[in-house]
């Protein structure tokens, strides 16, 4: 399929809601993207108009996102474009949906500290069986419709983060540092 992919860079709009479905777990969030421009004439940068996009994250995304996202944190989204109208009080409104296919914060606006989701291990699953296949059925092929996926379990965070520690000495070196301009 031809799907228009696109990358938005903005903040989180509304909490993360998380529900369970047949198909798997979803997360939805509004996310709002703002351009800016430099203004020649002022000398300083300007907002431009805000648009605002509907974001859904699907299985093991949409549940990583609901724990680690809140309203607010600059991210950086990558997905499918979907653009649809309706006519809600009589009126033609257009919307415009995002399905989520990679989700980050934007590090160029701060720091973050990722920890891989913890999986559990089956010890008697087959290689290169799809997961919850019956083991010893040699099954590999695809899950059944409303078939059950597992959802991330995010393992505890360490009690002094190592790059939250390296950030905060260098932050404390370049204070300390003495910087002379001729």
């Amino acid at each position: 399929m031809n799907d228009t992919t696109v990358t938005l860079v903005g903040n989180v709009a509304t909490a993360v809601e998380y529900r369970d479905t047949a198909t798997g777990g979803v997360a939805r969030f509004r996310f709002a993207v703002t351009a800016r421009r430099w203004d020649r004439e002022k000398g300083l940068w300007s907002d431009g108009p805000t648009s605002f996009y509907t974001v859904s994250a699907w299985r093991s995304l949409g549940a990583n996102l609901a724990a680690s996202v809140s309203v607010g944190e600059p991210l950086v989204v990558h997905g499918r474009l979907r653009v649809r109208e309706d006519e809600r009080d009589g009126q033609r409104k257009t919307f415009v949906d995002v399905a989520a296919l990679a989700v980050g914060h934007d590090l160029s606006r701060g720091t973050a500290a990722f920890r891989r989701a913890a999986r559990p291990l089956r010890a008697e699953a087959e290689p290169g069986a799809w997961p919850g296949a019956e083991p010893g059925s040699g099954s590999r092929a695809e899950p059944q419709v409303g078939a059950v996926e597992r959802v991330p379990v995010l393992g505890p965070a360490p009690d002094r983060d190592p790059w939250t520690v390296a950030a905060e000495e260098a932050e404390a070196e370049s204070a300390t540092r003495l910087v002379t301009v001729p």
